[in-house]
């Protein structure tokens, strides 16, 4: 299987909507010739306006957190029972996105009601965005029925985002796709942070670090639309975050690759060196934590 590289000029959901959980929607036993299984993809691939830039799959953060040995915590969450509250489409849009990334931690879990609960708000939202169809009847009786598969779940909620990402591409929505990609990044990034402050890991430590780059392109994508009232003070916290992320720092020792010529596969042996401390972290943590409070509200 490979990993396709998306051009962000056409309207493509798989960058937003499907960013955060769509990549698990290929099981053991489905071959999809775009997606990656959740094992192996470690983000989303795509260009924009020529330049390539990656964002992190959230169902990776899933996977690291429960590697790390972490208990599941409800807590955590954005209750799934809030989707009502939500009125304006950026609000539907950005927590759409959060829904979605706190399906995949559910998911990985193998906490099927919880499951459940979250798959129909991210309906409800779905629907009052227009994208109708993406999770109707058929597919949670579907997901009803395989509770406790875990393989099945993931890729019945890839199938459902997949048939958002059809509504979307066709309707020239990049918008909303940009602000579903943020949320879905954005609920990845508190869950690593939240964690973090509790149990310290090596890994946590630096999938935190990493998103300084993710961040910037995050910030790029929905720029265009600062002029719009409610993007200005998400973007301008964005960038407040970009300035605590300023000092990260990474260095990058060069090793010659190796290649299997028998495999006819190519193995990248250069390491990245990350320096984060620990009151960038905090600092981190806190703006994190207070952006995603205003948004959940």
């Amino acid at each position: 299987m490979r990993l396709k590289l998306i051009n962000f000029k056409k309207p493509l959901v798989f960058l937003s909507v499907t960013a955060f959980i769509a990549l698990a929607g290929c099981g053991p036993d489905e071959k999809d010739p775009d997606v990656l299984p959740p094992q192996d993809t470690t983000a989303i691939v795509m260009t924009v306006d020529g330049e390539i830039f990656s964002i992190p799959s959230p169902i990776q953060t899933a996977l690291l957190i429960k590697k790390s040995g972490a208990s599941y915590s409800k807590d955590i969450l954005n209750p799934a029972n809030k989707a009502a509250q939500y009125s304006t489409t950026f609000a539907k849009a950005l927590n759409l996105g959060i829904f979605g990334a706190d399906l995949a931690y559910v998911t990985m879990y193998d906490q099927s009601q919880d499951a459940i609960g979250y798959l129909n708000s991210a309906k409800r939202i779905a629907d009052d965005l227009g994208v109708s169809g993406a999770f109707d009847a058929s597919t949670i009786d579907r997901f009803s029925k395989n509770l406790g598969n875990q393989d099945s779940m993931l890729v019945l909620v890839g199938v459902a985002y997949r048939s958002s990402d059809a509504y979307l591409k066709n309707n020239d929505r990049k918008d909303v796709s940009g602000l579903v990609l943020a949320g879905g990044w954005l609920e990845s990034l508190y869950f690593a942070t939240d964690l973090f402050s509790k149990k310290q890991n090596e890994d946590l430590k630096r999938r935190i670090a990493e998103q300084k780059s993710s961040l910037n392109s995050l910030i790029e994508l929905l720029n265009q639309y600062y002029s719009q009232a409610e993007y200005t003070e998400f973007i301008d916290n964005l960038k407040d975050l970009a300035t605590v992320y300023e000092a990260v720092e990474f260095k990058y020792t060069f090793v010659a690759p190796t290649t299997d010529a028998e495999k006819k596969m190519t193995t990248i042996n250069g390491k990245t060196e990350i320096k984060i401390t620990p009151e960038q972290i905090k600092a981190i943590t806190e703006k994190v934590k207070a952006m995603r409070t205003q948004i959940v509200g």
